[in-house]
């Protein structure tokens, strides 16, 4: 391999990284309550949104003994809108009124038109009646290049640990995002 191929090589393994750190960014933040996309999305907008970084093939599974039973596993887009159709159901009560994902722990690794990346997560979740919870999973993603774009072939999450929190852990938070107005 000559020097500029290789130097070529190398760009493309840090654009894809790039990419694949921005798609699941993106994902997270469409899963996170208020919605921060402007305008505001409702719930079925904010699903195809999250469709749209799928692969038509993709499966999203919760695994491990106490994720297997919660989340269970969606294979290609129907399966997958009817997960998220179940998660942000309008009759949810107490509602979900603050859910937000932090990221850490970042590993990517790209092979060619494929890549696997893998993160853990916190994310504190705020009910309407005031009941609170913090979570804690690891993810095990894949992806893959189809034509310019990188896309989610396998979100795989595990959880680590889900602890209450105090009734009303949160003494401000919006009702609704005007981040990106």
């Amino acid at each position: 391999m000559s020097n500029i191929e290789n130097l070529v090589s190398r760009i493309e393994v840090l654009e894809a990284e790039a990419a694949i750190r921005r798609i699941q960014a993106r994902y997270m933040m469409l899963c996170d309550t208020p919605c921060p996309v402007f305008p505001a999305v409702t719930d079925q907008e904010r699903i195809e949104l999250v469709l749209e970084l799928y692969t038509d093939d993709a499966v999203w599974e919760g695994v491990g003994e106490y994720y297997d039973n919660q989340f269970g596993r969606a294979e290609g887009k129907d399966e997958i809108r009817a997960h998220f159709n179940r998660f942000w159901n309008a009759d949810q009560d107490p509602k979900r009124i603050l859910n937000a994902h932090y990221l850490t722990s970042e590993q990517i690794f790209v092979d060619g038109d494929t890549a696997e990346g893998t993160w853990i997560h916190m994310q504190p979740w705020l009910y309407a009646d005031g009941t609170a919870l913090l979570r804690s999973s690891r993810l095990f993603n894949a992806f893959r290049k189809e034509g310019d774009a990188w896309l989610i072939t396998r979100t795989r999450t595990e959880n680590v640990f889900v602890a209450d929190l105090p009734n009303n852990f949160a003494q401000s938070y919006p009702t609704t995002s005007v981040l990106f107005k």
